[in-house]
């Protein structure tokens, strides 16, 4: 058995090596167990990463198709060429997870491969090519979740695929049914139409997105309907069929019994948490009843003092950057620094086009809490920098108390979305204003210009609009 460690981390997703680096970094002795032979966790290997690898691939294909004549580009003969777009992806892919296994060198976190079980007080067994027990002052389990089967349409690999098989067809699809409208059947269902396939996309509840603003979730299906998603709202689905490469979905809309045919069948209706196998019920660690999550305090401590728990294993969003946050506090606290998250702050993302991205309350939200508020908007449409990019759908939601003028919210619809979200998170972080956005000078010609005036908007009134 190698010398104890201050802190073992069980598995190497976005939570868990971002733990173990900041662990290694404030002087603790920390090893790294990772079940795969590539880090990364599903994060850099089959989920952020290469879906945004192919999804701004299969964009490219798009505008190419669609756009770039009014640009004056012309392209001749264009062609797709899906192998070389997925060797494109993996390559990106392994970039990634060769930098954490170059950082973990440098910075001198311990790597071992290998099923990771729970033994004993403080240990942990290793069963890799060798069977190895490390033992750990602390242990903090980072093992992240998987894609959510239906009980009756079980994955096959094949026809009935989750997102981690959607991200490596050899072919497109003739007709790609996604069963699931959140953020990952939206985007996978996105990189396939684009690239040519039929999408059918159905979804249980009777709209899309409603951990979102109400009014910029909306815009995103008018969108995307336009794009040529067909998608279904307050479809539940009953059941599936198999016959030879096709693959029937029935579901119930109302009164009506609908039937969908297609080649493959996206099940996107969630994940759940990886803990089979880790020894959680000998240890004595508590878990929810209802979702299965690890239960930890506000230090993320579990029921056994030792144990610690992050990520999509915890309550809270299941998003890699929220895994990074509790993975740095729980490394700092262990060190003996005040580490902590601020979940108001934490923003969320969803990848299609237009880019949607949020933080704080949505409007609805601001409702329900019964205090006075303010919205300010303003439209892409509006925006100098937008119309030279050609990406002028969409717009900039600000909410603020009405009373205060402190930012409540931040949504925006449009691109680089993504990009433009980080002004809100850190207005929220430091408790700012819509004024103090408003009087921070953007740059001409910029997207983010869109953030200042809906801010401006909420706070007196818009110079652009």
């Amino acid at each position: 058995m190698p010398d104890p460690f201050d802190l073992v981390v069980v598995g190497a997703g976005p939570g868990g090596y971002i733990a173990a680096i900041r662990g290694a970094q404030l002087g603790l002795r920390v090893a790294c167990v990772e079940k795969n032979k590539a880090l990364g966790g599903a994060c850099l290997n089959v989920g952020c990463i290469p879906s945004k690898a192919l999804l701004d691939s299969s964009e490219w294909y798009h505008l190419a198709k669609q756009r770039f004549e009014r640009h004056g580009i012309g392209c001749g003969d264009l062609r797709l060429d899906l192998a070389r777009m997925l060797a494109r992806k993996n390559q990106i892919v392994k970039g990634l997870t060769d930098g954490v296994a170059f950082l973990f060198r440098k910075n001198k976190v311990a790597a071992y491969h290998g099923a990771a079980q729970l033994v004993g007080k403080n240990r942990v067994m290793v069963a890799g090519e060798q069977v190895v027990e490390l033992e750990a002052k602390a242990i903090l389990l980072a093992t992240g979740s998987e894609p959510a089967p239906l009980p009756f349409l079980a994955f096959d690999g094949v026809g009935v695929v989750s997102s981690t098989e959607a991200l490596m067809f050899e072919q497109v699809p003739q007709h790609l049914i996604v069963i699931g409208a959140g953020y990952i059947g939206l985007e996978l269902g996105s990189v396939w139409s684009r690239l040519g396939a039929k999408v059918t996309v159905l979804e249980f509840l009777p709209k899309l997105l409603p951990a979102n603003d109400g009014e910029l979730a909306g815009l995103l299906h008018k969108a995307l309907s336009k794009q040529g998603l067909e998608i279904h709202l307050g479809a539940k689905v009953t059941g599936a069929k198999k016959k030879g490469k096709q693959v029937t979905v029935q579901a119930e809309h109302g009164d009506d019994m609908l039937e969908f045919t297609g080649d493959k069948v996206l099940v996107a209706v969630g994940r759940r948490p990886v803990t089979d196998g880790l020894g959680l019920e000998e240890t004595g660690v508590r878990l929810d009843d209802k979702t299965g999550k690890v239960l930890v305090d506000d230090k993320y401590q579990t029921s056994v003092p030792h144990l610690f728990a992050i990520g999509d294993l915890v309550a809270g969003p299941m998003l890699a950057h929220k895994a990074s946050e509790e993975g740095i506090a729980v490394a700092e606290n262990l060190a003996g620094k005040p580490g902590h998250v601020n979940y108001s702050a934490i923003p969320s993302v969803i990848y299609t086009t237009p880019e949607l991205a949020a933080v704080g309350l949505t409007e609805e939200q601001a409702k329900e809490n019964g205090k006075p508020y303010k919205v300010g908007k303003f439209h892409f449409q509006a925006n100098a920098r937008a119309k030279c990019l050609d990406e002028t759908e969409g717009l900039v939601k600000v909410i603020t108390d009405a009373k205060t003028d402190r930012v409540l919210g931040l949504h925006i619809l449009g691109p680089r979305a993504s990009d433009l979200i980080g002004e809100g998170v850190l207005a929220l972080e430091f408790g700012a204003t819509a004024e103090d956005i408003a009087r921070t000078c953007h740059g001409h010609p910029t997207l983010s210009e869109a953030v200042g005036e809906a801010a401006r908007a909420a706070w007196d009134k818009a110079l652009q609009a």
